[in-house]
């Protein structure tokens, strides 16, 4: 009578021995006792001596040893044939060959590595199969039903086009444990499971990817992820609490389901990059506090300790060239698009970094890079960690009052160099702000067709100080036809240009209108 299984679903021969049916036959380990947490693929009873060669590997053998009586030689060879099969264990009834363990056979099983049990009780052997039988076959169609389960819900979800998070959402609903994607330098990429367990993993996630034996073992269970010869990361289950087989089965087919996802979707964002934003974004919205955002962005690599953190916005910036940038300066930090037209750059430097001149350096690498004249926007060096949000929030404020600014910036544009144009910039949403650009400009705005024609012209002529010439200039036309056109504001909005406190008032409702729109 036999059992037969896939390895990835045995029982140990220590789980077998600690079956309580098997108890009636007061087992006792008697050598091998180092072993016993080899799987038992299936249980075999058997009373030729020459069992063995009937064997594939990972068999518990029973026998009485009724043939193996009277002839020591033969007894040593049994348990060698057995060793060279790989089996798992034999369990020797005592009682009707031998009324105690042959020493033979414990001393050559003892050599071989191999567990010898004996029961000191007559003990049905059909029971003992009956009992693994039936536990193996519970156990693999257990394993089939969660294969089964899982790649259906993470192919449907990859089917209707859900984001790489929501699919590690549904593996670490499936293994009830924090899930964590990593680079190949044990980078953490993604997080999925519940937020506290998860911060506990990543706050002594530098302990565990230094580790002597690697991130496997202990309940953490972890998969490659890459495909054609190349390998890219890994997909970690945290402290798994079911057995080895299913969680390395959970493993697996979240592997699979993590690379269909990225051959599907391409490779246009790659996944360090979406983490990085997600850390970026997080930062900036202030939605989670600072703090608990830290173990996150140690895990993802970037230094934390004793640094300076420089918040920098670029304008149209590439996320690829500006971080090929900052690995060409062997700066440390994070990149990612954070909103239409606004990448982020997060840089971290050591203490006795000077923060203006590399960022000053940064900008001009990166002009020389990409051959266009980039606009870099600064929030203020933050030595304290929990600051660098409102520094973050302070570059995005002022890449965005850069827009439509004139061209003569410095590289590096902080708060100070946007002034009143950043001040509605900040204001904009302001009732009281945008009742007074209504206001202001309502007779240019609501001019029929011309004031489309006349509002560029206003926007030139005061940008550039009231400057007659130059705003001709700028808009390809003769002095005495701006002439005409100004004359036309000036009688739309009822002001007189030339008067410098109404001119200013009708700046400032230009610049809060072009803020409101988006100009």
């Amino acid at each position: 009578m036999l059992t037969a299984t896939g390895p990835e679903h045995a029982l140990s021969v220590r789980q077998i021995l600690a079956l309580e049916r098997i108890a009636a036959g007061e087992p006792e380990v008697v050598a091998g006792v180092g072993h016993l947490d080899r799987p038992v693929r299936w249980v075999h009873v058997a009373e030729a001596a020459d069992v063995g060669v009937m064997l594939s590997g990972g068999e518990m053998i029973l026998t009485t040893g009724v043939l193996l009586a009277g002839d020591a030689h033969v007894r040593t060879e049994y348990i060698e044939s057995l060793h060279r099969a790989e089996a798992a264990a034999v369990v020797l009834g005592l009682g009707r060959a031998f009324p105690a363990p042959p020493d033979d056979m414990r001393r050559a099983a003892e050599r071989y590595g191999l567990p010898m049990v004996v029961l000191h009780r007559p003990f049905p052997f059909a029971e003992l199969t009956e009992e693994v039988q039936s536990r193996l076959v519970r156990r693999k169609f257990a394993a089939v039903s969660l294969s089964e389960g899982i790649r259906t819900a993470l192919t449907g979800l990859i089917t209707a086009g859900a984001p790489l998070q929501r699919l590690l959402d549904e593996v670490a609903a499936h293994s009830a444990c924090p899930v964590v994607v990593t680079n190949l330098a044990h980078r953490v990429l993604a997080t999925a499971g519940e937020r506290p367990a998860v911060d506990d993993v990543l706050r002594d996630w530098d302990r565990i990817a230094r580790r002597p034996g690697g991130i496997d073992g202990e309940g953490w269970v972890a998969a490659d992820l890459g495909g054609r010869g190349e390998r890219w990361g890994s997909v970690v289950l945290c402290g798994y609490r079911g057995d080895g087989a299913s969680g390395r089965l959970l493993a697996d087919r979240a592997a699979e389901a993590l690379v269909l996802h990225r051959m599907l979707t391409g490779s246009a964002v790659s996944w360090e990059e979406q983490s990085a934003r997600c850390l970026l974004a997080d930062l900036v919205s202030g939605a989670v506090p600072a703090r608990q955002l830290l173990p996150r962005a140690r895990a993802a690599g970037l230094p934390v300790n004793r640094r300076t953190f420089v918040p920098l916005v670029v304008r149209d910036g590439d996320p690829a060239q500006l971080d090929r940038v900052r690995r060409l300066l062997g700066l440390s930090g994070l990149v990612a698009a954070l909103a239409e037209h606004s990448t982020a750059v997060l840089l971290s430097l050591a203490r006795d970094q000077a923060a203006d001149p590399l960022a000053a350096h940064f900008a001009a690498r990166l002009r020389a890079e990409t051959g266009e004249p980039a606009v870099v926007a600064a929030g203020p060096a933050r030595a304290a960690w929990e600051d660098v949000p409102e520094g973050l929030r302070e570059a995005l404020h002022v890449a965005e009052a850069v827009a439509g600014a004139p061209p003569d910036l410095p590289p590096v544009v902080r708060l100070g160099d946007v002034r009143l144009r950043g001040l509605m910039r900040l204001l904009r949403d302001d009732p009281r702000v945008q009742s007074f650009a209504q206001r202001e400009l309502d007779g240019l705005l609501y001019a029929d067709d011309a004031g489309d024609d006349l509002l560029p012209v206003l926007r030139t002529y005061l940008a550039t100080g009231r400057n007659k010439s130059r705003t001709a200039v700028l808009h390809h036309m003769s002095r005495p036809a701006l002439y005409r056109r100004l004359e036309a504001i000036e009688a739309l909005l009822g002001v007189d240009l030339d008067d410098f406190e109404q001119a200013a008032s009708v700046h400032i409702a230009l610049l809060a209108h072009d803020a409101q729109s988006g100009a």
